[in-house]
């Protein structure tokens, strides 16, 4: 009994000896095990110095003053004569356009024919009254006023009529021409042998002998013509001699304005029957020339040469040009014979007093067929050329595509005329920078003698209370659309609180740094991180000048083993 009392007290007594050394050992060491679960953090003294401040952005060159290219109709490319990066000079093809009609001239002739009907409508229907035949012309009768006009409109008529078929030949001609062109291009284009040639000297002949074909119609058309005017003045002298009557005063007034236009008539008929018979004759020798060209051929498969048909071919060409030219000619003639006998009918109308709104609608004629003229001129062999000389910085169309007047179809970089490059930074950083500062380029041994100057400082369109936009002049060997990366700053300053970048903290509240306090403890010091809000008043790659509620000689945490929040206790790295 005593013997098992004992054993129950050396137990109590053991256990209490356990209890008392471990309590003592996590009385001793509890600071030690407290700081091996704390974050480690190391520090640095705030401390006073001077920074140069560099403020980074990235930008893409552009030009400092483009010049765009655009096409004022809806046209089709054919082909890009240039590339982006290519220089140009003044006057040199950027685009080939396709031989097409474009919309706007089809639109164009749609106007000057809406044009012409409402003119010719005006004419047409024009109301007359008494009062306005006694007030022009009181010792002319109203019949004889209708007369006048009557016969201005039938010579209207026949001028407009007269003009159709002579564009239309003008066209064939035109036509004719292009075949020959094509002709001689492949001529010149082909190491073809004369066997080759046969068929297209009989394609020229085919065409020669339809060309002489029209010219000989319109040449008897014309020599008919001619006879009909002719017997017309005949007509009118012989009513002249049999005039009788009380009247006869009257109708030899009439009968003489007749005749004299007859006689004009006819004068004109003879000029166009004489350029028709040289019309004629010009399709004769083309014919000729077109059927010695084939025979030769024929004649001569195996020797000929290629300049030989070639040469044909021009003198062929040069047959079409003179009948061209007389056709033109005769065409300018009829339009003009046309615009004289509307001159002539408004004249009329203009001497009973009712023509109010026709000059307007003649201008709105003369505009619209200045329009189509224009528009015209530039459907065949139309190209897009450089206004300016420099460099191609954006092509926006490719061949098959459809230009748009809205559209420019290229860029130019103006030659002598700089890049700009811009990015944004905050007002703060802004207010360190002046226009005329140097800018560094990052990476600088990629670039050959590039350099950049602060050119303005303006608001950021995006934000304009919080950022400026920089804008820099960049001078070198650059392009449009390249992208550099810029570092500029101001002169060194000094500053009374600077400390390492990686010190510098930021959430929603602002920016602020994680100071050190000491405070004392029964097991030693304790390590508190405190919370400083500050501002970063300049920065350089390493360090940062701030302000804030600090004396100078702080510990501020740089870098930490664990998150660190204010208010936690830490461990510093060297205890």
């Amino acid at each position: 009994m005593n013997e098992n009392g004992k054993k129950r007290r050396e137990w109590v007594k053991t256990a209490a000896i356990v209890f008392l050394s471990v309590m003592l050992v996590l009385t001793f060491f509890s600071q030690t095990i407290l700081n091996y679960s704390l974050p480690e953090v190391a520090t640095q003294y705030v401390q006073s110095g001077s920074i140069t401040a560099k403020i980074r952005g990235t930008g893409v060159i552009e030009s400092g003053d483009p010049y765009e290219v655009k096409v004022t109709e809806s046209r089709k490319v054919s082909s890009v004569a240039v590339r982006v990066g290519d220089t140009v000079q003044k006057g040199d093809v950027l685009l080939y356009l396709e031989d097409s009609e474009s919309e706007e001239l089809k639109q164009a002739r749609e106007e000057l024919e809406s044009a012409q009907n409402a003119y010719d409508l005006a004419l047409l229907t024009e109301s007359i009254t008494s009062s306005d035949i006694y007030n022009a012309n009181k010792d002319i009768s109203y019949e004889a006023l209708r007369r006048k006009i009557t016969n201005a409109q039938a010579q209207v008529k026949a001028a407009e009529d007269a003009v159709k078929p002579l564009q239309d030949k003008v066209d064939e001609i035109n036509k004719a021409i292009a075949d020959i062109d094509a002709q001689v291009a492949y001529e010149r284009s082909q190491d073809s042998t004369a066997e080759s040639r046969v068929p297209v000297a009989k394609k020229a002949l085919e065409n020669a002998q339809e060309q002489l074909k029209r010219a000989t119609a319109d040449k008897e058309n014309k020599e008919k013509a001619y006879a009909d005017a002719v017997k017309r003045v005949e007509d009118l002298n012989s009513q002249m001699n049999s005039v009788s009557g009380n009247d006869a005063e009257q109708q030899l007034k009439d009968l003489q304005g007749q005749l004299t236009v007859a006689q004009a008539d006819r004068a004109d008929k003879e000029t166009k029957k004489n350029e028709a018979v040289n019309a004629y004759n010009a399709a004769k020798t083309a014919e000729e020339n077109a059927a010695k060209a084939l025979a030769e051929a024929e004649q001569n498969k195996d020797n000929r040469e290629a300049n030989q048909v070639i040469n044909n071919l021009n003198s062929q060409k040069a047959a079409y040009e003179l009948q061209k030219y007389s056709v033109e000619k005769e065409l300018a003639a009829a339009k003009a014979q046309v615009d004289e006998k509307k001159q002539e009918l408004t004249e009329q109308v203009s001497n009973i007093g009712n023509i109010a709104g026709l000059e307007a609608k003649l201008n709105d004629i003369e505009k619209a067929r200045k329009k189509v003229d224009e528009l015209t001129e530039k459907a065949v062999d139309a190209t897009v050329k450089a206004d300016i000389s420099g460099t191609v910085t954006a092509i926006n169309v490719t061949a098959g595509n459809t230009t748009s007047a809205a559209a420019p179809v290229a860029v130019l970089q103006p030659e002598g005329k700089g890049y700009t490059l811009s990015f944004s930074v905050t007002n703060e950083q802004a207010k360190r920078l002046s226009v005329g500062d140097r800018a560094d380029l990052i990476n600088a041994w990629r670039y050959d003698d590039v350099e950049a100057t602060l050119a303005s400082i303006k608001p950021d369109r995006e934000n304009p209370g919080q950022k400026k936009m920089l804008t820099f002049n960049i001078t070198g060997e650059v392009v449009a659309g390249q992208t550099l990366n810029l570092s500029v700053g101001q002169k060194s300053a000094n500053f009374d609180l600077i400390v390492p970048n990686s010190a510098i903290r930021e959430d929603g509240n602002g920016k602020f740094i994680l100071i050190v306090e000491s405070r004392p403890s029964p097991l030693g010091n304790r390590y508190i991180a405190t919370r400083v809000d500050v501002e970063v008043l300049a920065s350089d790659d390493t360090q940062s000048a701030i302000s804030g509620a600090l004396y100078g000689y702080e510990y501020v945490i740089t870098t930490a083993t664990k998150p660190v929040e204010a208010g936690k206790q830490v461990r510093l790295a060297d205890n």
